[in-house]
């Protein structure tokens, strides 16, 4: 088994005297862990941290495996963040809650270019955070636990949608959750459209949202918690005054 493809580091644990095992999020062939040779290394060590995109040539005997990969670096990775310690808090953690919620070696395209995306957005801090939000629910849709935004579950209004179901994933309109909207979730109006603005409070809105539905639907299955560097993002963003 032979493949090359553009690919994100999610993570890198060390693997004998220089080796490492090395898990990405690749463009066609999803997550794939692979031993890297001299991955250990000083030389290796800045290309394998979370979030680094490199071209990857993986090769293994037989299918299922653990085989080898070479890894060529592509751009400066998250070495161009390293003056913002805020930043590098999110792409570890989308790392991790990436790592976390796709299946091995299973294509997911809608995640690789959802997490591109973010990638390119942290350069931008008063951005970033709403991307952020929009990573986690579009890794929800492309794992098939996607929010329907688009009308009230209740009266298929399509205004006015203020609130989501936290049982179904879908919106619901003023009027139709006024009598439950204790039960229910408010729905931040920067996911309803790519114009919607942020008011204060919406990126919280926003983590809320989808922290409940991967916790709901997807890590809750594997008997696991939201992974530790999500929590610790939310922390920090509330440290620095940015929910």
């Amino acid at each position: 088994m032979e493949w090359e493809d553009e690919a994100f580091v999610l993570s890198a644990r060390a693997h004998g005297e220089a080796g490492a095992i090395v898990e990405l999020l690749t463009c066609h062939h999803g997550k794939f862990a692979a031993h890297v040779a001299g991955g250990a290394s000083r030389r290796m060590r800045p290309f394998l941290q979370p979030g680094a995109k490199v071209i990857a040539r993986y090769r293994a005997r037989v299918s299922d495996q653990l085989g080898s990969a070479s890894l060529e670096p592509m751009g400066e990775g998250p070495s161009e963040l390293f003056d913002d310690a805020l930043a590098l808090n999110g792409l570890a953690a989308a790392a991790a809650v990436a790592a976390g919620a796709l299946p091995e070696r299973e294509p997911h395209p809608g995640a690789y270019l959802a997490f591109e995306a973010l990638t390119e957005a942290l350069r931008l801090p008063a951005v970033w955070p709403a991307v952020f939000v929009r990573f986690e629910a579009g890794l929800l849709q492309d794992l098939g636990f996607g929010l329907d935004l688009s009308k009230c579950a209740a009266t298929g209004s399509t205004d006015d949608l203020i609130y989501v179901s936290p049982r179904t994933g879908r919106a619901v309109s003023r009027a139709a959750g006024e009598p439950y909207r204790d039960r229910l979730l408010p729905l931040p109006p920067f996911l309803l459209s790519a114009q919607g603005g942020l008011a204060e409070g919406d990126i919280r809105l926003g983590l809320d949202l989808t922290g409940h539905f991967l916790e709901a639907f997807v890590f809750s299955v594997m008997n696991r918690p939201l992974p530790p560097a999500r929590v610790w993002l939310v922390e920090r963003l509330g440290e620095a005054g940015r929910l």
